[in-house]
């Protein structure tokens, strides 16, 4: 049995509000004695659902770095019926784990990073290339380099190198992204409509919402829930760490359904950063992982870039390598 609109008080997904806590779990005991719900714990089928980065700074219109899609409103509508399937669920989602994309205002993608001979900071949403760096058109912000503990002049080889190791990995060029997802912002929060949701699954089936931390590193870009984009600097010293924990979660349940924002980025890069995994573990283990396809969408800035096609094409890999498409009113049974 699932709920109705009755039953539970389904959100705006659009909207920025307080989760009355108490009222929702009053209501989650309450609808798991009438359904029947028991403990997660007690499921033979376990179902892990990842979410990637369903948070205001990327989900609700008006923030640092809303996912419009073409459409303009597709985050909103995305978790609208990311909403509704976790709800529908109850039942059949054994866990609930959430990524949260964090950052702080001195990062190698965003602008203060680094500076011209102008004093100027670069734009959102501009790429830096390798000559741009070789050349001195942009340099590592020596006001910076202090707070690292490293000299300016070392400060700038590494991020000449982060730049060549993208472009010999074929990743993404080195992006400079709005200030976002800044940790104790209301940003970084999850969306509301979502958070609601995943407060009241942790209440109703005793299992509690599992939130992972992902991009502190100040020296590399960390799409990829999995790991960094860059491992190490020029000279060998780490520069972030893989974390192995969502495919430790594969080996546990029995499916593992993953979505998120944006599709084009941390959900590609995620999912892709799982699939090499899996191939080097046992490559049978992608029959267990589903995309839930209609609940994200890539990153588009009218006149300035379209990653719908790019993000759709990875899409169609993953579905090649044993991955299998699922949609929020698909039955879970």
């Amino acid at each position: 049995m699932s709920l109705t609109q009755s039953d539970y008080p389904f959100a705006s997904a659009g909207d920025l509000f307080r989760v009355p806590y108490a009222e929702i779990a009053h209501l989650a005991r309450s609808s798991a004695q009438k359904m029947g719900w028991k403990s997660a714990a007690e499921d033979v089928l376990r179902t892990e659902l990842v979410l990637i980065d369903v948070q205001n700074t990327f989900c609700l219109p008006g923030f640092e770095l809303f996912v419009g899609g073409r459409s303009g409103t597709a985050a909103v509508e995305d978790n609208q019926r990311l909403q509704e399937f976790i709800i529908r669920n109850i039942a059949s989602i054994s866990g609930i784990s959430a990524t949260l994309d964090t950052h702080s205002a001195f990062q190698i993608f965003h602008p203060a990073f680094f500076i011209n001979q102008n004093g100027e900071h670069p734009t959102a949403y501009s790429d830096l290339q390798v000559d741009d760096l070789l050349n001195g058109t942009w340099k590592f912000n020596p006001s910076i380099a202090p707070q690292f503990g490293i000299s300016s002049e070392y400060g700038q080889a590494r991020v000449v190198h982060y730049a060549q190791t993208l472009a010999k990995k074929g990743k993404f060029a080195l992006t400079i992204w709005p200030y976002h997802a800044m940790l104790g912002g209301v940003g970084h929060a999850l969306v509301p409509a979502i958070e609601q949701a995943i407060f009241f699954h942790s209440i109703a089936r005793y299992s509690p919402a599992d939130l992972m931390i992902k991009g502190r590193a100040e020296f590399t870009e960390n799409y990829s829930a999995l790991s960094p984009e860059v491992l190490f600097d020029v000279d060998d010293q780490p520069l972030g760490y893989p974390d192995d924990s969502i495919f430790q979660k594969l080996l546990r349940c029995d499916r593992m359904i993953i979505t998120g924002q944006a599709k084009s980025h941390c959900v590609a890069w995620t999912v892709s950063d799982l699939l090499t995994r899996i191939k080097a573990s046992d490559p049978s283990l992608a029959k267990k992982v589903y995309l839930l396809e209609d609940c994200t969408s890539p990153v588009v800035v009218p006149g300035v870039v379209d990653h719908t096609e790019n993000s759709d094409k990875a899409f169609e890999e993953f579905y090649s390598a044993g991955i299998k498409p699922l949609r929020a009113s698909d039955s879970m049974d």
